[in-house]
């Protein structure tokens, strides 16, 4: 029977699709709860940013607004930290805590972060793993179960999930470094801080239930191919 119609691995892909969704929406809950806290500083997430860079002897990274909710990121190639119109611009405690968190990405950069080097050694292996992975496993079924690019295909597909697990303790790491920087008392409370990181910690079960889901993934592909042969 040709195995990408139901069958009881299913399951695992929608477990993986729940955990995601759980996860999105506890931190899209939890930013909007602190999003509505206004920090007694009165600096933006776009101040804060530019406080902390300077602060850490950062001067070749420009801050810049970009579009989007939640799109914020720090782009090393050409040294841009990008805050998204949620955080750029608001003076929420959560917005600081996403522009400090962005900012932990640049210290990081500087610092030659081990992780972070090995995370973008990565990308394009795990880009071309996932892009190639389903084709190489369809092909070896409609060959008589090769198992040969089915293994192929199954390898391929695990350079995604090795980007995850490298991805967690990069992620992790920017937050605690967000939090020491804010706990210094220059850009929030001592009361504020721990806001800050309920939603660094929010943020950072997107980025298990990423892992946990494409573990799932390739369990799926390992239970249906692996060492099957057509009968």
């Amino acid at each position: 029977m040709f195995p990408f119609f139901w069958d009881p691995t299913y399951i695992l892909v929608i477990i993986g699709i729940a955990i995601s969704g759980l996860a999105s929406a506890y931190v899209n809950s939890t930013f909007k709860k602190f999003d509505e806290v206004r920090s007694r500083k009165n600096v933006t997430g776009t101040q804060a940013a530019q406080f902390i860079l300077q602060d850490s002897g950062i001067t070749d990274v420009m801050v810049r607004p970009i579009s989007g909710n939640l799109s914020d990121n720090y782009n090393s190639k050409d040294k841009t930290l990008n805050l998204s119109e949620s955080t750029a611009q608001s003076m929420s405690v959560a917005a600081i805590g996403v522009a400090a968190h962005e900012c932990g990405h640049a210290v990081q950069d500087q610092k030659n972060y081990i992780p972070m080097k090995i995370r973008h050694a990565i990308v394009p292996v795990a880009n071309l793993g996932s892009t190639i992975a389903f084709p190489l496993i369809l092909v070896g079924v409609l060959l008589s179960y090769n198992q040969t690019l089915i293994y192929l295909g199954i390898f391929a597909f695990s350079f995604a999930l090795l980007f995850q697990l490298v991805t967690l303790p990069v992620e992790f790491d920017a937050s605690r470094r967000a939090v020491k920087i804010l706990s210094a008392g220059n850009l929030l409370t001592e009361e504020e801080v721990p806001m800050v990181k309920k939603v660094l910690f929010a943020a950072a079960l997107t980025y298990v239930a990423a892992a946990l889901s494409t573990f799932l993934q390739l369990l799926r592909l390992i239970i249906l191919f692996g060492g099957r042969n057509r009968d």
